[in-house]
């Protein structure tokens, strides 16, 4: 059974659990480029101005693979839990990004 998005958070702790165990830094990352369509339909959109679709859905796709890469990485691990949850992103070479999504998986059990 995957590992449920509301046992995450960018907090120490999850509401109403306590952690048992903490088992270290699980990590999903993914690197993305931007197609040459994609970049024109971006460039027209910021003469209009406003909020850069194409380039938004990109930002967040790459964020939710990043952020189920480190899901899996904590189940990998026994977590289940991922606390203190973050995301970092680098460019790499132009038009080439890479984005990390980061946390601590923990053990949890309910609190009584």
């Amino acid at each position: 059974m995957p590992l449920d998005h509301t046992m995450t958070t960018t907090a120490n702790a999850i509401d109403g659990y306590r952690t048992t165990r903490t088992l270290g830094v699980v990590r999903g990352i993914t690197v993305r480029s931007r197609s040459v369509l994609g970049t024109i339909g971006a460039s027209l959109q910021t003469i209009v101005g406003g909020n850069i679709t194409l380039l938004t859905e990109l930002c967040e796709k790459t964020r939710e693979e990043a952020f189920d890469l480190m899901l899996q990485h904590a189940q990998a691990v026994g977590a289940g839990a991922v606390i203190a949850v973050r995301y970092d992103a680098t460019e790499v070479m132009q038009g080439v990004t890479e984005v990390l999504c980061y946390g601590t998986a923990v053990v949890v059990e309910r609190d009584r």
